[in-house]
């Protein structure tokens, strides 16, 4: 019985080496030059809003996000709980009862199922955050209402 050898870097696929990129076991991540980066994608100019899943683990994610000024996420809740982590900008978040601003450098905690709308009021740049705390191998996603 012989047992089946790893594959070599350059024997992964395109898909392999991108998924592979997003759970080793460190990572780590230069956001100026990946805001940059995603500023120059077509979407980003022709959209106005633009992400990046930077880190997909089963019970965890990291996701870079950029908007330009006046876009918006409509309201959505994700059924995890999420950390929002402004970069750059400025973010107002508009929860069931309350209302947040974020700047540069703030972090807000929500709880799971939580709904919630994200405004661009200047351009900005920020780190969501998704953490289940069990796992999640049917990959969650944040679901729009």
């Amino acid at each position: 019985m012989t047992q089946a050898q790893p594959k070599l870097s350059e024997e992964l696929t395109t898909k392999e080496q991108e998924l592979a990129a997003l759970v080793a076991p460190l990572l780590t991540f230069n956001l100026r030059k990946e805001i940059e980066r995603l500023r120059g994608e077509e979407h980003w100019l022709k959209d106005g809003r633009i992400s990046e899943t930077l880190v997909k683990y089963s019970d965890f994610r990291i996701v870079l996000i950029l908007m330009q000024a006046g876009t918006q996420m409509r309201e959505h809740k994700a059924d995890a709980r999420i950390s929002i982590h402004a970069l750059r900008g400025r973010l107002i978040v508009q929860l069931p009862e309350k209302t947040v601003e974020l700047s540069i450098g703030d972090l807000l905690v929500l709880e799971k199922c939580l709904p919630h709308d994200v405004s661009a009021v200047e351009e900005s740049a920020f780190l969501l955050s998704i953490s289940w705390p069990h796992g999640d191998e049917r990959g969650s996603e944040i679901r729009d209402k």
